[in-house]
């Protein structure tokens, strides 16, 4: 039987011994100390994990979580919610923005029902994780029952650690209408600011819907009374089930050494719920894109993380993961590959 306690503690942040002599690797090489900027850095955090002074990407995967949510019958999306199912269809198909995006960087890309309210046929780009068909309303209830949220989580666990062979990194993305609005009261609750500071217009709200949304999650906040530094708990109380297996996949990630790779708000929102369960995961976690949506930021400043790529997206899915894995993946190259200034025979400054 899977034991969710002795995986997650089992995390430990990555060994530094090796950093300085990974910094001075990439401080010699044929360029301007410095002058590579943020490549350098995720290259050096990619070797750390390792544990080498030539970090390797072979293998890459995403995992796109996907589930429905009771509160979006508050009408906070601008979408409907047969909407999720319809897209986790497009995704199977392989005509959605991520499924380009996996072709092109060769990522190898698998959807996870976590809590769609829909019965899939059997499809072999298709996991079945499904805990319930969609999370309750939690502005009348709470999101999940505490058993529902711990399998989820430990679901979403079980995903990244039974894929068919352990990849060197991992995406996550996600799939679900209403899961904004999720993120959001997340957020808000873990990092104590209000929701007006916290709340964005997802799928593309006006401005008397944006306000609808963020007193909806004021009242549900007030009345769920979430623990801020529980993360079981938050998430137990206004929740998603796609959110919850991507908190189970970084944590499994993290005890695995293997970095992952957030998308937007969503998943930063899954990724904040493993770092409140076990803050060492920061250690593994990369964040792929600015999210246009303020919740966002607000998360990563309380993981200490910083998004590698500003492209205006708003999408979700985890087409941000995906181009960043492939800037990961470069930046690990230039660090094996490059020429040292004594390797080309260059005259460093000094």
């Amino acid at each position: 039987m899977f034991d969710m306690t002795a995986a997650i503690h089992g995390i430990s942040l990555p060994d530094n011994r090796l950093e300085e002599d990974i910094r001075h690797k990439i401080d010699f090489k044929t360029k301007p100390l410095g002058s590579l900027g943020m490549m350098e850095e995720l290259a050096i955090k990619m070797a750390l994990i390792q544990g080498k002074l030539c970090p390797e990407i072979n293998r890459k995967s995403m995992l796109v979580f996907a589930g429905d949510h009771g509160i979006a019958s508050e009408g906070v999306s601008a979408f409907p919610s047969e909407v999720t199912p319809q897209m986790v269809l497009n995704f199977l198909h392989g005509g959605a923005a991520i499924n380009v995006l996996c072709r092109h960087y060769q990522i190898d890309m698998s959807v996870v029902d976590m809590g769609v309210n829909y019965d899939f046929e059997d499809h072999e780009g298709l996991i079945n994780g499904k805990i319930r068909k969609g999370t309750r309303n939690f502005l009348k209830e709470n999101a999940m029952t505490p058993e529902e949220a711990r399998s989820a989580v430990e679901k979403g666990m079980e995903i990244f650690n039974g894929q068919k062979a352990m990849p060197d990194i991992t995406g996550v993305g996600e799939m679900g209408i209403g899961n904004s609005t999720s993120a959001a009261a997340i957020i808000s609750a873990a990092t104590g600011l209000p929701p007006e500071e916290i709340t964005g217009r997802g799928t593309g709200l006006d401005d008397r819907q944006l306000k609808n949304k963020i007193e909806i999650i004021k009242q549900a906040l007030m009345l769920r009374k979430p623990g801020k530094n529980d993360g079981m708990d938050i998430l137990q109380k206004v929740g998603g089930f796609e959110i919850a297996g991507i908190a189970g996949a970084v944590l499994a990630a993290s005890a695995a050494k293997v970095p992952v790779v957030l998308d937007g708000l969503i998943s930063t929102a899954g990724g904040l719920i493993a770092f409140l369960i076990k803050p060492e995961v920061r250690g593994y976690i990369f964040s792929g894109h600015k999210s246009v949506e303020p919740g966002q930021k607000a998360a990563l400043e309380m993981m200490n993380l910083r998004p590698v790529v500003d492209l205006n997206l708003r999408l979700g899915e985890g087409t941000g993961a995906a181009v960043t894995i492939s800037i990961i993946q470069a930046s690990c190259k230039i660090l094996c590959e490059m020429s040292s200034f004594d390797d080309a025979g260059v005259t460093n400054k000094d």
